[in-house]
């Protein structure tokens, strides 16, 4: 008889890194703190705003609940991912799904008890995104459109959290919720044109299955040109001259993504533009020191 071979701790806690995607949840902890310092301020007093028990609560309890709909997402998505990027399949190789199903919901508590702690709205914004990553990865990401502007808002509502519960400073803050809510939209259909041949054999109805690589790419230019009209009326109605010129400078690098979006054709190419547009995010992220 051969003896099962036995998966070492750090093969499993890298998994698990993986399963819960760090590196994204670092740019989310990222993202509300320095929203908190530069957006909702003062500037001024840095440092008590970074030792500010409720900004770490807060950032905890997104980071939980963000973490749970990641566990989630992987959990239902197992079988189309071992066509589309089966070298990351987690849940059934390192963990149980039954137990990647109990830390889903163990993060899910913790992140909405904490919520309830700071404030009933923030409470209601959890128990929602709660609600919407589990339609999302049992139902609404293999529908056109819908599935991607579910991810948007959520994306967003990590900087909007921010405006609800310290009412300051809300216009700029939203600006840049819209800025995030955008370029995640755009970057959430492309994923769609990246994973179209696994999402295709498992019955999913992505933009790209239902109407072909060459209309969602028209309406990606529709998106991105929107996108960024919007930017520049927003930041012109808030009359804040630096936002208007540090859209001006992310200008290249959307310029540049769209044009390799007009050549790309290849499962390579829509996998390099999601990742451009994850640095632009962060760009747009960093950006927030001098808005």
């Amino acid at each position: 008889m051969v003896a099962r071979q036995s998966i070492p701790f750090s093969a499993y806690a890298f998994g698990f890194l993986r399963l819960i995607r760090v590196q994204n949840l670092l740019i989310v902890v990222l993202t509300q703190f320095l929203a908190r310092v530069f957006l909702v301020g003062p500037k001024t007093e840095a440092i008590k705003c970074l030792t500010d028990p409720t900004l770490w609560l807060l950032s905890l309890s997104t980071v939980c609940i963000a973490a749970a709909g990641y566990i989630i997402n992987d959990y239902f998505d197992i079988k189309i991912d071992l066509i589309n990027k089966p070298e990351r399949v987690v849940i059934g190789r390192y963990l149980k799904r039954r137990v990647a199903m109990g830390v889903h919901q163990v993060l899910n508590v913790i992140g909405c008890l904490i919520g309830l702690y700071l404030s009933k709205w923030v409470f209601v914004a959890d128990v929602v995104s709660v609600s919407l990553l589990w339609f999302y990865s049992a139902q609404f990401k293999r529908q056109p459109a819908i599935g991607n502007i579910v991810i948007s808002l959520l994306t967003a509502l990590s900087l909007i959290i921010l405006a609800v519960y310290y009412r300051q400073n809300t216009g700029i803050i939203l600006i840049y919720a819209l800025f995030s809510f955008g370029l995640s939209f755009i970057r959430e259909i492309i994923k769609d044109m990246q994973d179209i041949r696994g999402d295709a054999r498992f019955g999913c109805r992505t933009l790209p299955i239902v109407w072909g690589l060459r209309r969602t790419k028209y309406l990606l230019y529709t998106l991105i040109g929107a996108f960024l009209t919007s930017l520049f009326i927003i930041a012109n109605s808030l009359n804040n001259t630096r936002l208007t010129f540090i859209f001006g400078l992310l200008l290249l690098p959307i310029a540049w993504m769209t044009y390799r979006l007009v050549i790309a054709d290849t499962r390579r190419d829509f996998g390099y533009l999601s990742n451009l547009c994850k640095l632009i995010m962060l760009m747009g992220v960093i950006s927030m020191i001098w808005a």
